[in-house]
């Protein structure tokens, strides 16, 4: 799975199109991540010692992975994920590194 948590993402598809948000935890047995603000849906609560007053919750659910796509560092705009191998100078071992195909820009 290319999407990691903390990524800025889009939705590319279905009811949330075109909304972004801050990837929040992800699932990738289940192939399946939770964006901020996205896929908003209601849960009806008894009050409990948490939350004594009850009442409707709005909570995040999960979105397919292959519904989203990473936004580019540099433009803001969706972008797909390359890779690259990175020599680190100190050391010379190999690494690699997620890279935006749009830009060319190197992710987090």
């Amino acid at each position: 799975m290319k999407i990691r948590k903390d990524d800025n993402v889009m939705v590319i598809a279905g009811n949330n199109k075109g909304k972004k948000g801050k990837v929040l935890k992800v699932f990738p047995k289940e192939n399946r991540v939770i964006v901020e603000g996205v896929n908003i849906q209601k849960r009806h609560t008894k009050p409990n010692q948490a939350n004594p007053q009850g009442g409707i919750i709005e909570k995040e659910a999960s979105v397919n992975a292959s519904n989203v796509m990473v936004l580019d560092p540099k433009s803001s705009e969706p972008t797909r994920i390359g890779k690259k191998i990175i020599i680190d100078d100190k050391t010379g071992k190999k690494r690699t590194a997620r890279v935006s195909k749009l830009s060319g820009e190197m992710l987090s």
